[in-house]
């Protein structure tokens, strides 16, 4: 892992298409913007990690595709 400091104001630049940028510092709180080619996902943490886990569910999902056909719509 790779640690740096940077000031408000101050960036990174990841793989030459990538830039974070420490908009703000308040307290223990820092704003960070993100430029990034639009192909980039970019997520919170959280978020990511309870898509993936929404994901791994339907996958271990025991319904059969006929189950799936014969589910009611919802009018």
């Amino acid at each position: 892992m790779l640690i740096l400091t940077r000031k408000k104001g101050q960036s990174i630049i990841i793989n030459n298409n990538i830039e974070i940028l420490i908009s703000a510092v308040d307290g223990d709180q820092i704003k960070i913007g993100i430029r990034a080619p639009e192909e980039i996902s970019i997520f919170r943490k959280e978020v990511y990690e309870e898509v993936q886990q929404t994901n791994q569910e339907a996958v271990a999902s025991k319904l059969s595709l006929n189950q799936i056909k014969n589910i009611p719509e919802k009018k």
